[in-house]
């Protein structure tokens, strides 16, 4: 039954910055800025191990459906390999080109990894958080998520040393925003796939900023239905690369990469996400960067006052400053 809302009610944003795009000034004038991230799921899966009802099936490199309590130790191998042997492979290509990432670290596999842990941040990679564990919460109710994402943070920063400053569930529930805003703390979320740019959105009163995410740009699609073969992941990010340098000649954009250990880890996938670390790297359009790295640039430079002049940002005072005048040419706030 299709429900009806009030006219202002409907609680979508379908217009967004539409045509009138707020100037990123992104660093050295960057046309566009690259963001990877490298997803840390393994350990954290569902599991019969972990007390879940059933084997993980979700992203493996063969289609398998969940065994209910039995364990998929083919599954298990999968996820396995991305932190025996994927991380490291990943890391040297990284290491190598000098650019940076945002890990998005489920806390249990966190916990169970410290020399993963212990290497990301010898790299100086950002550690955001990917929630407790690698299952869909939108089957769960608020509560139990609610207690999720407090272990989620006390694990994480019993971890990595200290506090996230992102947060990204992926299998999120329509409670997940609401959640992590209430528990509060985080500089930014991306749970979201709406935009080419940050934006800010009004949670029950509290500017919240939003970094979207991709699942076009995403090594997933290897190992799906509208999947990439060994050579065309990074020809899709090269020509995606090209028309947002295109447009961020007037505009500047961001694009986001969305990786995993257990597939781009592969030696034939490396491989191929090789050939498009060497295109952005050193590019004198690209500012690569970490996602926190971009929310408080944004911060600085489109603050909340700005576009949500009625809420609250409680971390405003984190990132001081006002945005150039000519930021917000042409812009229009979003309600």
């Amino acid at each position: 039954m299709t429900r009806a809302f009030p006219s202002g009610d409907y609680p979508r944003d379908l217009a967004g910055y539409g045509g009138d795009l707020p100037h990123a000034q992104w660093p050295g004038g960057a046309k566009v800025a690259v963001q990877f991230v490298v997803n840390v799921e393994e350990g954290g899966e569902n599991n019969v191990l972990h007390g879940d009802e059933a084997s993980e099936a979700f992203l493996t490199e063969e289609p398998t459906s969940a065994l209910r309590g039995r364990r998929n130790l083919n599954v298990e191998s999968q996820y396995e390999y991305g932190t025996r042997a994927g991380f490291w492979r990943l890391r040297r290509l990284f290491e190598e080109r000098g650019l940076p990432l945002t890990v998005f670290g489920i806390a249990e596999s966190l916990r169970r990894n410290p020399g993963l842990v212990a290497a990301a941040r010898e790299s100086e990679w950002e550690i955001a958080s990917h929630s407790l564990r690698w299952i869909n919460y939108a089957e769960l109710d608020p509560e139990t998520e609610r207690e999720h994402i407090e272990r989620a943070v006390r694990i994480h920063t019993e971890a990595c040393g200290e506090p996230p400053l992102g947060w990204y569930t992926g299998r999120n529930s329509a409670n997940t925003r609401r959640l992590v805003v209430e528990h509060g703390g985080f500089l930014y979320d991306s749970d979201s796939f709406s935009d080419d740019l940050p934006y800010w959105s009004d949670v029950d009163g509290t500017a919240h900023l939003v970094l979207p995410y991709t699942l076009d740009n995403n090594d997933g699609r290897y190992v799906n239905t509208y999947g990439f073969q060994s050579e065309s992941f990074s020809a899709y990010l090269t020509r995606a690369l090209e028309l947002l340098l295109e447009e961020g000649a007037e505009r500047p954009r961001m694009m986001s990469v969305g990786l995993h250990l257990r597939i781009s880890g592969r030696p034939g996938r490396a491989a191929d996400l090789r050939r498009f670390l060497d295109v952005v790297a050193g590019h004198p359009d690209v500012w690569v960067a970490r996602r926190v790295d971009i929310a408080r640039h944004w911060r600085t430079v489109h603050p909340a006052s700005r576009w949500l002049p009625g809420s609250v940002d409680p971390l405003a005072e984190d990132t001081p400053g006002d945005a150039p005048a000519d930021a917000l040419m042409g812009a229009r706030p979003r309600s």
